[in-house]
């Protein structure tokens, strides 16, 4: 009890302190709670299915409640969750796996400067390379530090990330698998925006992966760090209805297999809004793949990006394994708005392999099949959200060589999700 009157104490302190450094306005606590059950028929997604296979259904769930305080120079997030699936966890649960703290962060600003550090969601452009993952239920966080300066027009950040399992005692800094997928990140992002019909970003990031020996019988580790780049530019622009929008990136440097890398990936959509309640999208994104008889590692990884909003909502390529021959996807979108609210996507999607994929008898294919997706959404509230979606993929053999499964089966994949995510305390003092 002494303990938590004193942390209370603590708090009550730095909060009021930060108020008397800082009277640019009044402080702001807000608090937030999200619960969201999503159900799901499985039949072919993500893996597809095989003669022997049978579909799956459950129902997932993630409960999050988030703290937020601001008083004009200093804010803090915090945010806990619980992820699970309806029935996973006995009724009386002494240890409970599935909980965890998805962000936890302090940030200093003044005057467009600000310094923000801890625990936190990464998200930059469309999700292409940084996202936060939303439709897992898990979502995603990185361990940094993030420094920059920000205007009406201009942002520029500054990412610094270093990892460790343990707090280690003379045993070297070898860093393996089971933590974050890096041990060190630097990464530098500038935006141009307009606010009206333009945007232009640059991204820098350099991982340093762990390539060495963790060290056996008390001996120290024998560290060692690879480092790959990745370079790249996002372009938006806007001509009354029709939005125009251009990535490309390169990565060079070393993987985590230590091979020298030269890959690339390039991706184009236009979006025209024909009336309010009707729109048309037209998209392609090409990413290369390993070349045969090629030294270097010519496969681009589009690394910590929310791949569930590109490459099909049913998971195949790059959120799943497929191998390492690239993908080309032109895709199409048709987007209906019949009724207050409520909007239906149709998407289909043309899969190709950026490089052949040999099978049988000397035969190198490159079509992979095609994917149509249907999502449906329906506001209740602006903080009650009700979504569906059915997916089906139509794969060619060249697919099944690289994902398993049998051609004879239906691939397939249905959900309906619940969204309630209300503020529920707000505040100022």
């Amino acid at each position: 009890m002494k303990r938590i009157n004193f942390l209370l104490l603590s708090l009550m302190l730095i909060a009021s302190g930060s108020t008397i450094f800082a009277q640019e306005k009044e402080s702001e606590l807000t608090i937030k709670a999200q619960l969201r059950p999503r159900a799901e028929y499985r039949h072919g997604v993500i893996s597809p299915m095989g003669e022997d296979s049978k579909a799956s259904s459950f129902i997932s769930n993630r409960a999050r409640l988030s703290v937020g305080f601001d008083n004009g120079f200093l804010a803090l997030g915090a945010s806990a969750q619980d992820v699970s699936v309806w029935g996973e966890r006995p009724q009386i649960d002494g240890y409970p796996r599935t909980s965890g703290i998805n962000e936890a962060w302090a940030k200093i600003y003044k005057d467009g400067y600000f310094l923000q550090l801890g625990r936190q969601q990464l998200t930059y452009d469309d999700d292409r390379i940084l996202g936060t993952l939303d439709w897992h239920q898990a979502g995603r966080f990185h361990d940094a530090l993030k420094a920059g300066y920000e205007n009406t027009n201009n942002k520029i950040h500054l990412i610094l990330a270093y990892n460790q399992h343990t707090q280690k005692v003379n045993t070297g800094t070898y860093y393996g698998s089971g933590g974050q997928p890096y041990k060190a990140m630097q990464t530098a992002w500038y935006q141009y925006d307009t606010k009206e019909n333009f945007a232009l970003s640059l991204l820098l990031m350099n991982l340093g992966f762990e390539t060495g020996t963790a060290g056996q019988n008390g001996a120290p580790d024998e560290a060692k760090t690879s480092h790959m780049q990745t370079i790249g530019t996002n372009l938006s622009y806007k001509i009354n209805d029709l939005s125009l929008y251009g990535t490309v990136y390169f990565q060079t440097g070393k993987n985590r297999a230590e091979q020298d890398v030269s890959a690339y990936m390039f991706a184009a959509k236009g979006q025209y809004n024909f009336s309010p309640i009707f729109s048309a999208a037209l998209g392609l994104d090409y990413l290369s793949g390993q070349k045969q008889n090629n030294e270097k590692a010519t496969n681009f990884d589009p690394l910590y990006g929310t791949h569930h909003k590109f490459y099909g909502a049913m998971d195949y390529f790059y959120a799943s394994p497929f191998g390492n021959r690239g993908l080309v996807d032109f895709y199409g979108s048709l987007i209906f708005k019949p009724a207050n609210k409520l909007t239906i996507d149709l998407t289909y999607h043309n899969f190709t392999s950026q490089q052949p994929i040999t099978y049988g008898v000397d035969m190198d294919n490159k079509g992979l099949g095609s994917e149509i997706d249907l999502t449906v959404t329906y506001p209740i509230r602006p903080y009650i959200v009700l979504q569906g979606g059915y997916s089906m993929m139509f794969g060619t053999d060249a697919f099944f060589e690289i994902k398993g499964g049998s051609k004879d089966r239906t691939q397939n994949w249905m959900f309906l999700s619940l969204n309630v995510n209300p503020t529920i305390f707000k505040a100022k003092f």
